[in-house]
């Protein structure tokens, strides 16, 4: 696709620092562009020569209606928006609403559920035949008894619209789930039970272009999340064998679930897990965006290819009903670590193999990408500084129940 001259315009919304990649590449592509994001977010290193206008909203603006509709309302009194894009995970349902409400195209507000709403993404998957560990919504209390009655312990209690492993309690008793569930009140119904697997866990990261994977690259995790998040320690992905069994595995049960959530466009993260117990793989969640904490940039590292550049792409070219060409991907192979630090500025400098190709620089944080054709290469260097990470520097939080604001 080259750029163009046809006036479009992308309306961005945002609760996070993220997305300058997008920006840039939608207004390299001839578009105007304009981010509108939360008023603690404006002294943050945007883009701004990608941006043609800023719109800041309080602090609980984007979330908050009907005040984010009132406010995009106004600004498309004199402003024909073609596309709004959510560039981060807990803007995807705003998004939605505003679409439907100014009728433009993409991604609807019912539709927008299965990417967030970890019980809907589930009862859909499971409709269409994808395989997900048993589950049952913190509903109907009769139905959650038979549920631990016939599936076995240990179990998941997870929101239901928090990201990754945000949230999420392991529950090993009955009587600990009644005692949860008591602190929860009213919100429990906002909460699912998911029977508890043990395995590895893989993410699948995507492009989808008129409801086909254009794009796929799937990496398995160090450690599970979940476990990282709760227990600490060393967070680590890595880029699979191409064309392994593993990777067909993925790439297969990835395009029955982008099929069943009735993906039509954009960039998909999604999880799934193996199981040590039969050896399936199991769908654990699905989103709709750029896989964070890094792993946009390790796949950049092992493919060649850019998503939020390519989402932009992709957005730019909808827009103009333009035909969106997904690059070639080379086929190379990247590793990402990073971790919490004692230290407020980690010095990695002892860190010296030649195959790091970036390096994290974030306060309280150590975080490096490992790059080589060679698969077994980088699962080496993988391994030797996940051990080397958590005794120079390691340290952990208390995990978060929510996202913070």
């Amino acid at each position: 696709m080259s750029a163009s001259t046809t006036s479009t315009t992308i309306l961005c919304i945002t609760s996070y620092f993220k997305g300058n990649l997008f920006l840039q590449e939608a207004k390299r592509l001839g578009a105007h562009v304009i981010l509108v994001t939360i008023d603690e977010l404006k002294d943050e290193p945007w883009a701004r020569e990608a941006v043609d206008e800023f719109f800041y909203l309080p602090v609980a603006g984007l979330s908050k209606q009907p005040d984010t509709t009132y406010a995009i309302s106004y600004l498309a009194r004199d402003r024909q928006i073609d596309r709004i894009v959510a560039l981060d995970d807990f803007d995807v349902e705003t998004g939605a609403d505003l679409r439907e409400h100014l009728r433009l195209p993409g991604m609807s507000a019912s539709q927008a559920r299965y990417f967030r709403d970890k019980l809907a993404m589930r009862v859909q998957a499971q409709s269409m035949g994808v395989p997900i560990p048993e589950f049952v919504h913190i509903l109907n209390y009769d139905r959650v008894r038979q549920y631990m009655a016939n599936v076995p312990g240990p179990w998941v209690l997870k929101p239901r619209g928090e990201a990754s492993a945000m949230g999420i309690r392991k529950i090993n008793h009955p009587d600990e789930l009644w005692s949860r569930l008591d602190e929860l009140g009213d919100r429990q119904s906002w909460f699912l039970l998911e029977r508890f697997v043990a395995g590895d866990v893989y993410h699948v990261d995507s492009m989808v272009w008129d409801g086909q994977v254009v794009f796929v690259s799937s990496n398995k995790y160090g450690m599970p999340p979940m476990a990282v998040y709760h227990g600490g320690g060393v967070f680590a992905t890595s880029t699979l064998p191409y064309s392994s069994a593993e990777d067909q595995a993925l790439e297969s049960i990835n395009r029955e679930v982008i099929h069943a959530m009735g993906m039509r466009r954009g960039v998909t993260h999604a999880e799934f897990i193996r199981s040590h117990e039969d050896g399936r793989f199991y769908f654990l969640e699905i989103a709709c965006r750029v896989g964070g904490a890094g792993i946009d940039q390790m796949i950049e590292y092992a493919t060649g290819v850019n998503l939020w550049r390519e989402w932009a792409r992709l957005e730019v070219a909808e827009a103009r009903h333009q035909v969106y060409e997904a690059p070639h991907a080379r086929r190379e192979f990247a590793g990402l670590l990073v971790s919490l630090a004692h230290q407020e500025w980690p010095d990695t400098g002892a860190y010296n193999d030649s195959e790091i190709v970036w390096r994290l620089h974030k306060k309280n944080h150590v975080g490096m990408i490992v790059q080589s054709p060679s698969h077994d290469r980088v699962q080496d260097l993988i391994g030797q500084y996940a051990e080397r990470i958590a005794r120079d520097f390691t340290t952990s939080a208390p995990p978060l129940d929510h996202a913070p604001h």
